[in-house]
C-alpha cells in the first residue's frame, strides 16, 4: 500500500526494508464487468509489483491507485456490460480527478467516440475522438507477436528495446488519430503504432488515462515491463 509508515525498533534496519516495500506496493483494480482476461490481467499486475483486486465495487475502483479496464469481444457487448457495472461513470470520475486508467485490447477501443462492426454504430466512452473499425489486412484477426513503434518521451514503452514484441488479438482498431491538443501549456497525448496490412493506433499516452490495443498480460518480460512502468507512475 502506498504512504506505508516504517517503525525505528532497537535499530534493526528491516524496518526501513519493509516501509520501503509497502511505499512501492500500488493498489490496482481490475474492473470486472463480465468482459476480460481478469485472471490473467491480477497475475500480470502482481508479478509487476502491484496489490490487485478484482472488483466492480464502486467504492474499491474509484479509489484505488490505478483502475484497469480490460476487455475482449464484441465493442457493443462491452459497452452493454461497462454500463451496467457503472464502469462508464467510474471511468469518467476518476479522469476528470486525474486517477490512472488503462484499458486493455477492447478495453482500449471503448475509450473512443464509436465502434463501428457489421455496419452497426455503438457509441463508445468519447474519452478520444475516433471510430475503432475493421482492420484493413489481407489476414483477420491479427493474431500473434508484432512490434510498435513507440513516440518519444514514451513512459510506457521505457526501458524496452525497439524490436520489443506484443501479443495482439483483434479484428478492429483506430486507422487515424485526430485529437489536436491547441492549448501549448498542455502536453500532446503519445500514440504508440503498429501495422497489420495498415498502421492503427496500438497505445495511446493521455495524461492519466494510457491503453494498450496489445495484451501486455500476454506479452511476456516486455508486457511485464511495460505494466511495471504504469505502475510506477501511479
Amino acid at each position: 500500500m502506498s504512504g506505508g509508515r516504517g517503525h525505528e525498533a532497537g535499530g534493526v534496519e528491516l524496518s526501513a526494508a519493509t516501509s520501503t516495500s509497502k511505499k512501492a506496493s500500488k493498489k490496482v483494480v481490475v474492473f470486472d464487468y463480465g468482459f476480460g482476461n481478469v485472471r490473467s490481467a491480477e497475475r500480470a499486475l502482481a508479478r509487476a509489483g502491484a496489490e490487485v483486486e478484482i472488483t466492480r465495487d464502486y467504492d474499491k475502483a474509484m479509489n484505488a491507485d490505478g483502475l484497469l479496464v480490460p476487455g475482449v469481444g464484441a465493442f457493443a457487448a462491452c459497452m452493454e456490460g461497462l454500463r451496467s457495472a457503472r464502469g462508464d461513470w467510474i471511468v469518467g470520475r476518476r479522469l476528470a480527478g486525474g486517477r490512472p486508467v488503462m484499458g486493455i485490447c477492447v478495453g482500449m477501443q471503448i475509450l473512443f467516440a464509436r465502434g463501428i462492426e457489421h455496419g452497426v454504430e455503438t457509441e463508445g466512452l468519447d474519452e478520444w475522438p475516433g471510430s475503432v473499425e475493421p482492420l484493413q489486412a489481407e489476414i483477420v484477426p491479427h493474431m500473434g507477436w508484432n512490434t510498435v513503434d513507440t513516440p518519444a518521451g514514451s513512459q510506457l514503452f521505457a526501458g524496452l528495446d525497439a524490436d520489443a514484441r506484443f501479443y495482439f488479438v483483434h479484428s478492429y482498431a483506430v486507422h487515424d488519430w485526430s485529437l489536436e491538443v491547441s492549448n501549448p501549456a498542455m502536453r500532446a497525448p503519445l500514440v504508440t503504432w503498429s501495422t497489420h496490412g495498415k498502421p492503427f493506433v496500438a497505445a495511446v499516452e493521455n495524461g492519466a488515462l494510457w491503453a494498450t490495443q496489445f495484451h501486455p498480460e500476454k506479452s511476456g518480460d516486455a508486457g511485464a515491463q511495460l505494466l511495471t512502468n504504469w505502475i510506477g507512475t501511479l
